[in-house]
């Protein structure tokens, strides 16, 4: 295994609030924590510099975590290469590894290439491109101790949930 396990699965949506009701509804995951127009910065698309304006909705569901999400602009990223506006479907699997660089290069050395890096606050994230072999992309993010601490705040909001307030808006305005 040369990720570790898979913590999260996510989609590209038209309306990932829209979703997230529709999850809770139908498949029992949530709640969900809704982030609008998350600060991302550092976009790297295919070796060339780029914008990723993107609102997600993360819930729990069984023994993951998963995302909905959208992209808001038409900038090219690993989002709109495989996505136009208004269409929706699986987009990647993510996976939380202890060092990023050997993660990178173990990707590398079974022929998968980087599709886009960016930040989000302090954790950086790279999307690597498996859609040919598996038809999606492998997220990847180094551990922190704030990255660990979102997902079992997550993970908790859904061991106790009571089917209650399904999505919860945490846009930091």
């Amino acid at each position: 295994m040369i990720f570790g396990p898979a913590v999260q699965i996510a989609y590209v949506v038209d309306d990932p609030q829209q979703a997230a009701h529709a999850w809770a509804r139908n498949f029992g995951a949530g709640p969900f924590f809704l982030n609008r127009h998350i600060p991302v910065t550092d976009v790297v698309h295919r070796g060339r510099p780029s914008v990723f304006d993107h609102t997600s909705a993360y819930g729990w569901w069984g023994s993951i975590m998963v995302e909905l999400f959208c992209q808001h602009n038409l900038d090219m990223t690993a989002v709109r290469e495989r996505f136009a506006v208004g269409d929706e479907g699986l987009h990647h699997m993510a996976c939380i590894v202890p060092n990023l660089d050997r993660a990178l290069d173990a990707a590398a050395r079974i022929g998968l290439e980087v599709a886009q890096s960016a930040k989000a606050g302090a954790t950086t994230f790279v999307f690597v491109d498996d859609v040919a072999r598996h038809g999606h992309y492998w997220e990847l993010y180094e551990s922190s101790p704030g990255l660990l601490g979102f997902y079992a705040m997550v993970r908790s909001a859904h061991e106790t949930w009571d089917g209650s307030d399904p999505v919860r808006d945490i846009t930091r305005r």
